[in-house]
């Protein structure tokens, strides 16, 4: 079978420093979430980061792909990153994480699981979503999404940034978001995560409604070591809307490993 193609920028930071590999959440290329994380990361670590495929600076999907294929694409992409690396990914890039941590563990130093769950809704909602995406294009979602998104206040005080995000999400590949919804259908990590021995930080926003507290806990509880923290005032793209605490929390995490 062949994986996945995405896109990885080239890292950027001190020569010699470690690697920290950055993944988005669906319909956001991870540039626009990232860009105002990576300048702090990037004072110490060499920074790189990935885009779904159909999203960002990642060709459209050519056939169907898990979250398993997504964890093997990038498993590659970390060899010749030079492993291990530290991880972030933020909701499906979160679950790429996950997949990771349970299928390639030892190609991370730590890895960090930003406003994402172990498993994500129901098999239902997100064939729903696929066919409405497929019947409808991407632009459908923009008003919801940015309800999901965003904390209250976060439009009006980052009104650029957020702008970019769901601007992201209606350029996004129909087709591609349609199989990305498929593959989160079929996402459940709640079993295979007990026990997996790479150090875990499980991140939320305060206001997601999407990926809330308790599945933070969850995935946290599950590892043999993992802890979690919150992010306030944030909702599902805290590093867009809280890139300064975002980067602390992930500093102090990948320290401490």
């Amino acid at each position: 079978m062949t994986l996945p193609d995405l896109a990885v920028t080239e890292p950027v930071g001190p020569d010699g420093a470690p690697i920290v590999l950055l993944g988005p959440s669906l319909g956001t290329a991870s540039a626009v979430l990232w860009e105002d994380v990576v300048p702090i990361l990037s004072q110490r670590y060499r920074v790189a980061l990935w885009d779904l495929p159909g999203h960002g600076a990642s060709k459209p999907a050519t056939a169907a792909f898990s979250t398993e294929d997504l964890a093997d694409a990038l498993a590659a992409v970390i060899r010749e990153l030079g492993a291990p690396v530290y991880y972030a990914g933020v909701s499906l890039g979160g679950a790429t994480g996950q997949q990771l941590v349970v299928r390639h563990g030892d190609l991370l130093k730590a890895a960090a699981v930003v406003c994402s769950s172990p498993k994500f809704g129901t098999p239902e909602m997100w064939t729903e979503r696929a066919a409405k995406i497929r019947a409808q294009g991407t632009p459908v979602l923009v008003s919801a999404q940015a309800e999901r998104w965003f904390a209250p206040g976060s439009i009006a005080a980052r009104p650029v940034i957020t702008g970019r995000l769901l601007h992201n999400l209606s350029d996004a590949d129909d087709e591609s978001y349609a199989l990305c919804c498929e593959a989160l259908a079929a996402f459940d990590v709640r079993e295979a995560l007990r026990g997996a021995t790479t150090p875990v930080l499980a991140m939320y926003g305060e206001h997601d409604p999407v990926s809330p507290p308790a599945d933070a806990e969850l995935i946290a509880g599950a590892v043999a070591h993992g802890r979690t923290v919150g992010i306030a005032d944030a909702s599902h793209l805290a590093p867009a809307e809280k890139p300064a605490e975002v980067a602390a929390e992930l500093i102090r995490f990948f320290e401490e490993h």
